[in-house]
């Protein structure tokens, strides 16, 4: 549910990686989000690959914004949000914030 809707988030200025890349690097984790189970091992790979690519403060922030825009535009339950918010952990990425959409995409 939440990486699907990145699909409808508008791309954000001036960044290297568009919405659309955070999309195609996120896709394989739309079903974990959406109803549990087992995450993939392509979920993985493409948050370590968006991880790698989002090397500036610019990159970053386009990310975060692309992510909370779609958050915001979709309903969604604590259970997605625990769910997306785990991504990271769960590949081995411990990222110095939370995913939520409460955080501020500018810092």
């Amino acid at each position: 549910m939440l990486v699907v809707s990145v699909a409808l988030a508008p791309e954000a200025a001036e960044a290297a990686l568009t919405c659309d890349n955070v999309v195609s690097h996120l896709t394989e984790c739309v079903s974990y989000v959406s109803v549990g189970g087992t995450m993939s091992d392509g979920c993985c790979s493409g948050v370590k690959t968006l991880y790698a690519e989002a090397q500036t403060s610019d990159d970053r922030q386009s990310v975060c914004k692309c992510i909370k825009s779609a958050v915001n535009e979709m309903p969604y339950s604590a259970v997605n949000l625990d769910r997306a918010a785990g991504i990271p952990d769960k590949c081995g990425l411990h990222i110095p914030y939370k995913i939520s959409p409460s955080t501020d995409c500018n810092k």
